[in-house]
């Protein structure tokens, strides 16, 4: 058992791609080695600005030794009748290179063949090893490569070294065009030149040594310990998004966080504005008092260890402040005019080609906000419908905003900070912000009514829209992020626990885009409604597959088609919990059996069943225990109690597996069977008011 240590230098990798590089390359480097059937202890991958690396330690020094077995002809064909091989058998000794005397006989289910063992010996990992790291660079995720000089080596920026050993001694080959060793740079400015690496365990920490922390997680760890405790001293805490400390983690190979800061008069602007451009621009980590308010300081890595350091923070503090007060300007420049003035500009400004300007997407988006206010006010929710209104018409002003122009990210944030200057009421400021929530999968919903009858509006109207110039997604094309918005429909309806029905949205949605002489912009008014409905139900599987519901639960409660997402939801926990009890299983098949046989009927089946026909006891049984069943579950689904109604129908579970046990359905009496399908039909009934649970895999 031996230490492998493969490294790769390079000029500085992109920051953004360094640790999807570093897992592709162990990853691939991995499944390369089980396939080769080389056993080791451990394995771990290295990344830093300039240098991709993998340990292995604990690897045997060869594959093992295997045994092959090679079947050839049948014995019958192999040997004449005196018992000497025919041509057939000498011609597959000969293509194994052995004699006919070698061959064994292999027994199998199918006859007796003949055939010959031999043993394969395992390569060497020091053959193995240099093709398999090659073809681990071949196969990384690199976008665009590029060559370096006369070299026809392409990798993603130019290599200038090699490094493979085992334990103490160089594996010569040639990996991207360069010949092995063992030798590695540190720093690139504390320690530039080249050095002998004695070991391989030794790796690490000589590059620590040389102000190379070439572990990506060990120095992220470094990262965050540094910015909280510069942040601690200030009583402040630091926003460090994951992207960006990655970025950052590959930035630098000897991380050292310094505190700068910015004047107290720039923090009169969006303080959004200021995270974005410092984030973003400078990849500097913002810090904020207790109450989530930006403070005027910011956290920045460096990658040099300097005598001065208050050079450094006066430098990046000369960086920023231009940044700053651009976005300063913007702000100020925008107050010059109210919010609502900004809105004349969205006449000439494209929504989409066919559908018209966004501010004819305001007025769409003003009408379907008045009539979702309407329903939130028939539920008792507090609500102005003339407040909802004015939301919709300035939902959009902030896009002609110059703040917004620069940092487009600030749509809908930038349009309440001036809604609030303006004098707009909060109800109303604050839902500018919120239409465009939730933003991803997971992301926080509007929490004010105006902010949720805005994000509703707002997704109705585009997908109405799109589907309405036959622009639907296929396949994973969706530049509307239609998918997305329809989720995010589903869940506010859910989450916000609004029995609204999908139908009257959709429907109101589409008479939005009716013209001022009473007709429709839409060409295809049913057919936009079919596919928008069609479509809103599909990301039911989408949506409740990512929360770990079971696909066959979710076709149980499709079924049946409810038209209403908080229904549905309803449906789909009551589904959940039946599937649970013991008896579930028992009725999905018997809910099976009961479809199978009403569904091959000739005869159109009753809905009444006439008791002086139940002749068996278990058919009265049975008869008996629906009348119970039905009696006790309409006030439950007055309530929809969904779950109650399924824990009551399990006790059909041992009427109706009597009723198979001991009932001919098809009885050669017709009066019988019809009134026999006609129960099944009560049966059945029963359970579709909740679900199709004969759609569950139990």
């Amino acid at each position: 058992m031996s230490t492998i240590l493969f490294e790769l230098g390079c000029e500085e990798l992109p920051p953004k791609s360094l640790k999807p590089l570093r897992d592709a390359l162990q990853a691939s480097v991995t499944e390369q080695l089980r396939e080769a059937e080389i056993s080791f202890d451990s394995i771990k991958s290295f990344a830093a600005p300039r240098r991709l690396a993998i340990q292995i330690q604990g690897i045997s020094d060869k594959q093992p030794d295997r045994t092959e077995q090679k079947r050839g002809p049948a014995i019958k064909a192999a040997f004449d009748g005196d018992g000497n091989p025919t041509r057939a058998a000498m011609g597959f000794a000969k293509g194994l290179g052995v004699e006919a005397s070698e061959l064994i006989t292999i027994n199998t289910d199918k006859g007796d063949y003949v055939g010959f063992e031999q043993t394969i010996h395992g390569q060497a990992i020091t053959e193995l090893l240099p093709t398999i790291f090659q073809t681990a660079l071949d196969n990384l995720p690199i976008a665009k490569r590029m060559r370096s000089g006369a070299s026809r080596n392409e990798f993603v920026r130019p290599v200038q070294w090699a490094v493979l050993m085992q334990d103490d001694a160089v594996i010569h080959a040639i990996i991207q065009g360069h010949q092995t060793g063992a030798q590695t740079r540190g720093h690139r400015f504390h320690s530039p030149d080249y050095h002998d690496i004695a070991h391989a365990n030794d790796y690490e920490s000589l590059l620590e040594g040389l102000k190379v922390v070439s572990d990506f997680d060990k120095r992220q760890t470094l990262i965050k310990n540094q910015v909280k405790t510069l942040a601690d001293e200030v009583n402040s805490d630091a926003i460090v998004p994951q992207d960006l400390l990655d970025e950052v983690t590959a930035l630098v190979d000897f991380p050292i966080a310094l505190r700068a800061s910015f004047e107290t008069r720039f923090l009169q602007v969006p303080q959004e504005a200021l995270i974005s451009t410092m984030q973003a621009d400078q990849k500097y980590f913002c810090l904020t008092d207790k109450a989530g308010k930006l403070q005027p300081y910011f956290i920045f890595i460096t990658n040099i260890m300097s005598q001065d350091p208050n050079q450094i923070i006066e430098g990046n503090e000369k960086v920023v402040r231009p940044r700053l007060a651009d976005a300063e300007f913007f702000f100020l420049q925008d107050q010059k005019q109210p919010l609502f003035a900004l809105t004349e500009s969205l006449k000439t400004r494209v929504f989409q080609d066919k559908l018209g300007t966004i501010w004819d997407k305001s007025e769409r988006i003003a009408k379907l906000s008045a009539f979702i206010a309407t329903l939130l006010q028939q539920q008792s929710h507090d609500i102005s419908v003339d407040e909802a209104v004015r939301a919709a018409m300035l939902s959009k002003a902030d896009l002609a905003s110059s703040l917004v122009g620069e940092y487009p990210e600030l749509q809908g944030i930038a349009g309440t900070y001036y809604a609030r200057l303006d004098g707009e009421t909060e109800a109303v400021a604050a839902s500018l912000e919120e239409q465009y929530l939730p933003k991803f999968s997971g992301d926080v919903l509007p929490q004010t009514p105006i902010g949720i009858c805005l994000a509703l509006a707002d997704r109705l109207d585009t997908l109405v829209g799109i589907f309405a110039i036959d622009q639907a997604p296929t396949g994973s094309k969706d530049p509307f992020s239609l998918r997305r918005s329809a989720i995010g429909i589903l869940r506010i309806l859910i989450e916000k626990q609004l029995p609204i029905n999908l139908v009257a949205l959709v429907e109101q949605a589409i008479k939005g885009y009716s013209d001022t002489n009473g007709g429709s912009k839409i060409a295809k008014m049913g057919d936009t409604f079919t596919q928008v409905m069609a479509f809103l139900n599909s990301r039911y599987r989408a949506m409740y597959t990512e929360q770990g519901v079971s696909v066959d639960t979710i076709q149980a409660v499709q079924a049946i088609n409810p038209h209403m997402p908080l229904d549905f939801d309803q449906r789909i926990r009551a589904v959940q919990a039946f599937s649970t009890l013991s008896q579930a299983s028992m009725l999905a098949d018997s809910n099976k059996r009961v479809a199978n046989i009403l569904a091959k009927s000739e005869v159109s089946v009753s809905d009444t069943v006439d008791e002086t026909l139940l002749t068996e006891p278990a058919e009265q049984n049975l008869y008996g225990s629906v009348r119970q069943a039905q009696t006790a579950v309409t006030p439950l689904l007055e309530q929809a109690d969904y779950t109650q109604v399924l824990q009551t129908l399990a006790s059909l579970d041992e009427p109706l597996t009597e009723f198979f046990d001991n009932v001919m359905v098809n009885s050669e009496d017709e009066a019988l069977k019809n009134n026999r399908l006609a129960l099944l039909k009560q049966v059945r009934a029963l359970f579709l008011t909740v679900a199709d649970i004969s759609e569950l895999q139990l």
